[in-house]
C-alpha cells in the first residue's frame, strides 16, 4: 500500500499562519496537519504501508527533512514530488506518478477525519464521503441502491447531493489511475479551469470500475484560522495525552483539561484550558486561555484569550481578544 499526499497549495485561507510555514505543518493539538493525517489513513488501512509520497511546492530542504522523517516513523519510504503551478487535483497526484503503482490512498493535506473502520482493499475504490450543509463548495457523488457510486459532480450550483468528498481516496489499481490522470492532460480536458480528479473517476467508472463511499465518523477542515481551531478542540477531545509535559515551568497555574503542552513551557499565574494546545519554549504569564493554538518559542502576558490562533515567536501583551496573529508578530 502507497499513500499519495498533494499538499503543494499556499494555504491562502490560512494565512497568516501559512506564510512562513505550510499549511499541512501546521500543528494541530501538537502535532502537524500531514502527520495526523497520514497516521489515521496508516491504521484504518488494514495493511503494510510500504511508502507515503508527498507533493509539494518550494518548501525548502528543511520541511522535506521532515515529511521524510514522518514517512519513516511509520515504517515507509518518504518520497517527495513537485508541482511547480497549480492546475488541479488530477495535476496534482500525476506529479507523484512514479509511486502510482498497486494499491493507492490519495489524502489531500487539508483535512482530518475520525473514523472506525478497515479499509476494504478487494473492492476497485472507495471514495470518502461525509454529509454538508452547504455542497456548492466540494465535489460531491450520487449512488445506487447497493451503494454504488454513479455520479461525481464538481462543486454543483445547483443541488444534487450532500454527499460531499473530503479529499481521501483508495483505488485499487494505482497504475489504471495514473494512466487516466495523463488522459486528461494529454487532452487537455479541463473543469473549471483545471484538470480534475472527478473527471477521472467518471472516465473510469464509464470503463467498469465499482467505487464505493466511505463513511467517516467526523470530518475536521483545517482550511482557515477558525476551522483549525475547532479541529484543536476536537482532536484534544478523543485523543489521548499521556505525554510526561517535559520541562514544565509551573508557578500558581491552572490547567483544565484536555490540553496540549509541548516541551519546556513556562506557565506563571495563569488558567489554561480547556482546549488548549502551547508549543515548546512558549511562556505565558498573568492570562487566562481557552480554546487557543499557541505555537512554538511564543511570549503571552496579561491576556484573556479565547478562539485565538497564535504562531511561533510572537509576543503578545494584553488585551481580552479573539485574535489570529502569525509568526515573528509583537503586539502590545
Amino acid at each position: 500500500m502507497k499513500i499519495i499526499v498533494p499538499m503543494a497549495g499556499r494555504g491562502s485561507r490560512l494565512r497568516p499562519h501559512t506564510l512562513t510555514v505550510p499549511k499541512p505543518l501546521v500543528p494541530i493539538a501538537g502535532k502537524p496537519i500531514v502527520q495526523r493525517l497520514v497516521e489515521d489513513i496508516t491504521k484504518v488501512c488494514g495493511q503494510k504501508v510500504d511508502e507515503i509520497a508527498f507533493v509539494i511546492g518550494d518548501f525548502g530542504d528543511a520541511v522535506e527533512k521532515d515529511l521524510v522523517a514522518i514517512a519513516q516513523s511509520l515504517g515507509a519510504k518518504g518520497s517527495i514530488y513537485h508541482q511547480e503551478e497549480a492546475l488541479g487535483t488530477a495535476h496534482a497526484i500525476l506529479c507523484a506518478k512514479d509511486s502510482l503503482e498497486g494499491p493507492v490512498v490519495v489524502a489531500f493535506a487539508d483535512t482530518l477525519f475520525r473514523a472506525d473502520f478497515t479499509l476494504d482493499s478487494n473492492k476497485d475504490g472507495i471514495i470518502w464521503v461525509q454529509k454538508v450543509e452547504d455542497p456548492r463548495a466540494y465535489g460531491v457523488i450520487k449512488m445506487d441502491g447497493d451503494s454504488v457510486i454513479t455520479d461525481f459532480i464538481e462543486k454543483p450550483e445547483e443541488f444534487v447531493s450532500d454527499l460531499a468528498i473530503i479529499g481521501i481516496y483508495f483505488f485499487k489499481d494505482g497504475a489504471r489511475l495514473r494512466g487516466e490522470l495523463q488522459y486528461l492532460i494529454d487532452n487537455d480536458i479541463k473543469e473549471k479551469g483545471e484538470y480534475q480528479l472527478t473527471n477521472a473517476l467518471e472516465n473510469m467508472k464509464l470503463q467498469g470500475a465499482q467505487f464505493y463511499p466511505g463513511k467517516v465518523d467526523e470530518w475536521l477542515d483545517c482550511g482557515n484560522p477558525k476551522a483549525a481551531i475547532h479541529a484543536n478542540h476536537r482532536v484534544l477531545e478523543y485523543t489521548e495525552n499521556n505525554e510526561l509535559r517535559k520541562g514544565l515551568q509551573s508557578d500558581n497555574a491552572k490547567i483544565i483539561e484536555p490540553c496540549y503542552i509541548g516541551e519546556n513551557v513556562q506557565l506563571n499565574n495563569c488558567t489554561i484550558g480547556p482546549h488548549v494546545s502551547i508549543g515548546n519554549d512558549t511562556c505565558i504569564v498573568n492570562s487566562t486561555i481557552k480554546n487557543t493554538i499557541i505555537q512554538n518559542n511564543s511570549h503571552i502576558e496579561d491576556a484573556d484569550l479565547e478562539d485565538s490562533m497564535i504562531g511561533n515567536h510572537v509576543q503578545y501583551k494584553g488585551g481580552t481578544k479573539r485574535v489570529s496573529i502569525g509568526d515573528y508578530s509583537q503586539i502590545g
